[in-house]
């Protein structure tokens, strides 16, 4: 979802890497300014145009297309890591910035479930609707209700819904709390969870903060950091579809899932690591059956 400044939540820090990132000269901004702003008019005319005319498998490959040329527009490389996207899976995804929803879209276009607030933006939230996002009105159980419902009805029809779990976004320094209502449509309809690491780099493999949109930094104020940056990329570690069946409970499910992203994005020793993933085929006892059950899904994102 398009983030509202920056959350609250139990966090873990990594001290940022020293990283490299070399300026745009002038004349290459303002060509990308430029190149820009055609990319959102072509992308304002295939929506009005060419989406009213044909289904949503085209719409999906458009997505795509449309999301790939924008990250080369904008220098972002995307490097991709470990098991493809399966269809029907609930995405599950650090948030560090509103490039994180064309990354994922460059992979395996998804709907995006956002705060409701973006439906009123002008431009970006017609947009957003016509591509298949969900507007989730906060403090209300009654329509979180219909999100989830509608949300399991996309999975069971085997398309891909993805979730931002933190509910705002970081620096990419941290990953915050994983709120674990979001993830009860996957379990309530026995689809899968895919969890993604989301990292930002610079060429020289350190932290590269430009592409962050946190805080209290203006949509415009970030694309300018990403254009003023000469060259930037954007990695996404993928890990096995993680079953939710046999009654997964949820909070443990998504405390897990966290786990699994924090050791992706190296944010964590090697000993928090190898405790939030347990070896496959390695019974733990917790005292829960269903906390047994959730490890039980986490080994398959292990192997």
């Amino acid at each position: 979802m398009l983030p509202a400044g920056q959350g609250a939540g139990s966090t873990e820090r990594a001290a940022p890497l020293p990283a490299t990132t070399a300026a745009t000269p002038a004349v290459l901004r303002a060509w990308r300014y430029l190149r820009l702003g055609l990319h959102l008019v072509y992308g304002v005319a295939t929506v009005a145009l060419v989406y009213p005319f044909t289904g949503r498998d085209i719409h999906r490959a458009l997505r795509r297309r449309w999301s790939r040329a924008l990250l080369r527009i904008l220098g972002i490389e995307l490097e991709a890591e470990g098991e493809p996207i399966a269809p029907g899976c609930l995405l599950v995804a650090n948030h560090i910035s509103w490039v994180d929803i064309f990354a994922i879209n460059a992979l395996a276009p998804a709907a995006f479930v956002s705060k409701a607030e973006v439906r009123t933006w002008p431009l970006i939230g017609w947009l957003a609707a016509t591509n298949d996002t969900l507007f989730l009105r906060r403090g209300s159980r009654g329509h979180a209700r219909i999100i989830n419902a509608e949300t399991a009805a996309r999975l069971e029809a085997g398309g891909n819904v993805a979730i931002f779990p933190e509910g705002t976004t970081t620096d990419g320094t941290e990953v915050l709390h994983f709120h674990a209502a979001l993830l009860q449509p996957a379990i309530a309809c026995g689809r899968p969870v895919q969890p993604l690491a989301l990292r930002y780099l610079s060429t020289d493999g350190g932290h590269n903060r430009a592409p962050a949109y946190d805080g209290d930094l203006s949509l415009g104020q970030c694309i300018a950091n990403i254009i003023a940056t000469r060259r930037s990329i954007v990695r996404i570690r993928i890990a096995p579809p993680c079953p939710t069946t046999d009654g997964v409970d949820r909070r443990i499910l998504a405390q897990h899932t966290r786990d699994w992203v924090l050791a992706a994005s190296r944010l964590t020793p090697a000993a928090v690591v190898s405790a939030a993933l347990p070896a496959p085929g390695v019974a733990r006892s917790h005292g829960r059956q269903s906390c047994n059950r959730a490890h039980s899904a986490l080994d398959l994102c292990n192997k």
